[in-house]
């Protein structure tokens, strides 16, 4: 047992991705969490990542996969990234909550608060020229709580001192369909986020 306090403790002390994971997997911060769970989804993070994708939390495919966004959503996101121009080799991948709540339900406060330490400090790891809240939840993780989606997707806001553009979570979009609107805004809010990481990425490079 870690203790509820673990997060706290340990993600500051960690160098780089892999001693991250290395202690995030031992996490039973969260006992519910932690005793339900397959897997500690920590997130993925391709050398050279400058996007940043941040979601809410692992559903069963991601719990039993160890990788977050596998299942439907995962599949949309990989398909709309790609029309977008963003490589996957560019795009590090990471959830509010690292375990799966039970039955998929959201994420209570309280846990995101005590995981709310490794994300932050997977932020600084990563150091991404572009951070993309996929969804409510996480959106309201980096904005504050009572931030509506429908009222910041596709502007440019700041976490961190680092641009961020919140948009819907892939699930939603297929929840609506494909005429529906969050869809269309995602694939929209996507582009967004490529265009702008090529400018930065642009705009680093002849500094």
């Amino acid at each position: 047992m870690t203790g509820a306090d673990w997060p706290a403790k340990a993600a500051p002390t960690a160098a780089t991705w892999d001693d991250l994971v290395a202690l995030a997997v031992r996490c039973t911060a969260c006992a519910e969490l932690a005793a339900t769970r397959t897997t500690v989804v920590v997130g993925v993070y391709p050398p050279g990542a400058d996007v940043l994708l941040i979601g809410e939390a692992p559903g069963a495919q991601e719990d039993a996969a160890g990788v977050p966004f596998v299942g439907k959503a995962g599949q949309l996101l990989d398909a709309l990234l790609a029309e977008a121009g963003l490589e996957r080799g560019r795009v590090a991948i990471a959830n509010v909550l690292k375990c799966r709540p039970p039955g998929n339900r959201k994420p209570r406060r309280s846990e995101m608060e005590r995981c709310r330490p490794w994300l932050a400090r997977q932020i600084e790891l990563v150091d991404p020229l572009v951070i993309c809240t996929l969804g409510g939840t996480a959106t309201e993780w980096a904005l504050g709580r009572g931030t509506r989606i429908t009222a910041v997707r596709g502007t440019e806001q700041t976490y961190a001192g680092r641009p961020l553009i919140p948009t819907y979570h892939p699930s939603a979009a297929i929840r609506f369909g494909p005429q529906g609107a969050p869809l269309a805004a995602l694939r929209e809010d996507l582009a967004q986020v490529a265009d702008l990481a090529r400018r930065l990425r642009a705009e680093r490079a002849v500094r």
